[in-house]
């Protein structure tokens, strides 16, 4: 902890020194707590696995071929989150994030707002339910399934077709999901300036800033504050390749070969289905 009473005692004053110690400080703590193991309470500078970079890049790119073929499930997590939280992206992070999203694959403005319309009543919509599945894959790897869905009958059905059609198995609610960590994560390309990208994030109000074997930076954020820390990196100049509020695995089941084929067939299925919106797995797979 910082000793403010011995900075009064030993005559500090200038609010930019103070600021200068106060950054200094957080620094040391970080690279400190990552050779000490990690903080949840707090932020770290840890190294993580080597095929972070290409494997987020990779799935990044697939996930991006699907939302632009069809913008059908962004709406529905657009009414739904307007509906939990109301039509103002500004007081709804949520919300913020959909609309975001929708924007990243060329959504119509119409579509959005429709969508919104639907989750706050003023025009007649679907009604949704959200509902997560989880289960394993090959090799054991733990996967998530989160679905928004009109029928619960026909989405267990085709999740659990999927499993079993893949070599995977639909667990119990609970099996998997302490494997995971609920936050926002925002991945920037191998060559980022890192001692600058941690002070920015420091002062943007981040959790954990994670630097990666292959050079690329990871910076994690509460859920809720993802979309406020992404604006304030990117206003400082620091533009992620990959962001959103996820389900990150505390430990990584690594995948080659044919296993790895087999485990891309398995989270291609589920992806696939209409009511699936998004499929969180621990595997790194074969670059």
């Amino acid at each position: 902890m910082i000793d403010s009473e011995k900075w009064w005692q030993e005559g500090m004053t200038g609010s930019a020194k103070m600021w200068g110690l106060i950054i200094n400080h957080l620094r040391s703590g970080l690279l400190h707590r990552a050779a000490a193991g990690p903080d949840r309470q707090s932020s770290e500078v840890s190294m993580a696995g080597h095929s972070k970079w290409a494997n987020i890049q990779h799935r990044k790119g697939r996930q991006d071929e699907k939302r632009s073929a069809s913008f059908s499930k962004i709406a529905r997590e657009i009414t739904v989150s307007a509906k939990r939280g109301g039509g103002d992206p500004s007081f709804n992070p949520r919300l913020r994030l959909a609309i975001d999203k929708g924007k990243g694959v060329n959504m119509p403005k119409d579509k959005i707002d429709n969508a919104i319309k639907k989750g706050t009543g003023e025009i007649e919509g679907v009604e949704y339910i959200e509902i997560r599945y989880e289960g394993y894959g090959i090799g054991g790897a733990a996967v998530i399934v989160d679905c928004l869905t009109d029928n619960k009958t026909r989405t267990v059905a085709d999740v659990r077709h999927a499993f079993n059609k893949y070599g995977g198995n639909l667990g119990t609610d609970g099996c998997v999901a302490f494997q995971f960590r609920h936050c926002g994560q925002l991945l920037f390309a191998p060559g980022t300036d890192e001692a600058a990208l941690m002070d920015a994030a420091i002062e943007a109000g981040a959790d954990d800033v994670l630097a990666n074997e292959d050079g690329s930076v990871e910076v994690l954020t509460a859920p809720n504050d993802y979309m406020a820390v992404k604006e304030a990196l990117e206003a400082a100049g620091f533009k992620s390749e990959y962001g959103g509020v996820t389900m990150k695995a505390e430990n990584e089941t690594a995948l080659g070969g044919d296993e790895s084929l087999r485990m891309q067939k398995l989270i291609d299925a589920l992806e696939n289905l209409d009511d699936v919106q998004e499929v969180y797995t621990s595997v790194v797979l074969d670059d």
